[in-house]
């Protein structure tokens, strides 16, 4: 053999080899999630370790064989569509949109191609992320937040531990979109119960001290907040205001309560971001998120802060504390 023709072999030979590499590094690759949230890190890390633990659940280990890059947008709404285009240009597998509806929306807006799972979903169909419940019709998916009628829940669950109460300041947030009918909810179980809802908007952080000033002017017996991913990254800064103002505080969420409020009713945002690991395990394995319909809870958790009441001169009743899936003392 000629030596021009071994040194065409051996560089065919070469070629080839660095064809097989590059192709076992593609094979070897591992699933890349983009993990997106509207709350400060820290405030997050509850949902953020359900999640995980959901993922450990279903065998994936974060930097053994799956790789997640996380965008916190620190309560600031207006950083999620950055956020979420910082994501999308990683070409992750799958985006989590873990603060519910402005998250899925602004990872919506950034691609309409990569999956999006969000475990907090609100009012999902009006929103435009998806087509049907049953059959979302895009990219995104997930599970339900809201349960219809669970803010009147909240507001009986007010008259029942606040027995004088017949002003209730009701704490929203207007720049999310979901806030009309969850107020319309709280207004007809107001309504039923004589109680008059006085609405106090908060739209930012800044806002908040500003609010529970105004609340502590109106006369009001009790505050109640509706849910909100803002609210929730600044639950500890919320019920401190409301212990400060001597209000009983009642939200949607066990967290707020573990932060000093009085009690919660409503869907467990911790059990959501674990089985929402099981959606993510589905779109890695092959299934088109169109396939996986969204999931509503069955289950909603009452909480009582014991030690909260006690500080407010409040007596549970006997009832409530039978009822409660979980009392802080």
């Amino acid at each position: 053999m000629r030596r021009r023709d071994i040194i065409t072999m051996l560089g065919g030979v070469a070629a080839a080899w660095a064809r097989i590499a590059r192709a076992q590094s593609v094979a070897k690759r591992k699933p890349l999630i983009g993990f997106l949230s509207a709350q400060p890190r820290l405030a997050a890390a509850v949902v953020v370790s359900a999640f995980l633990d959901g993922m450990r659940d279903a065998g994936y280990e974060d930097g053994r064989n799956v790789d997640i890059a996380y965008r916190f947008a620190d309560g600031r709404f207006e950083r999620l569509p950055a956020l979420a285009q910082e994501l999308v240009a990683l070409k992750p597998d799958v985006v989590l949109a873990s603060s519910a509806t402005p998250a899925a929306l602004a990872a919506r807006q950034a691609t309409q191609t990569i999956p999006i799972v969000c475990p907090t979903l609100v009012d999902e169909v009006a929103n435009g992320l998806v087509e049907s419940d049953a059959r979302p019709g895009g990219n995104v998916t997930g599970l339900s937040l809201y349960v219809e009628g669970m803010n009147g829940k909240l507001v009986e669950l007010i008259t029942d531990m606040v027995a004088h109460a017949s002003r209730i300041a009701l704490l929203n947030n207007s720049a999310e979109t979901t806030v009309g009918e969850f107020q319309h909810d709280a207004q007809s179980a107001a309504s039923a119960r004589s109680v008059q809802l006085v609405s106090v908007d908060a739209r930012t952080p800044d806002d908040l001290e500003g609010a529970f000033d105004r609340i502590g002017k109106m006369d009001v017996q009790a505050v109640l907040l509706i849910g909100g991913s803002m609210f929730f990254g600044q639950r500890n800064r919320i019920a401190a205001l409301a212990s400060q103002a001597r209000l009983p505080s009642i939200y949607p969420y066990r967290e707020f309560v573990v932060a000093g409020g009085l009690a919660s009713y409503g869907v467990s945002t911790r059990d959501n971001h674990r089985r929402s690991a099981v959606y993510v395990d589905k779109i890695l394995k092959g299934t088109n998120p169109i396939d996986l319909p969204i999931e509503f809870p069955t289950k909603l958790e009452l909480v009582i802060n014991l030690k909260t009441a006690k500080a407010l001169g409040l007596t549970i009743p006997p009832m409530l504390l039978a009822r409660a899936d979980e009392v802080i003392e």
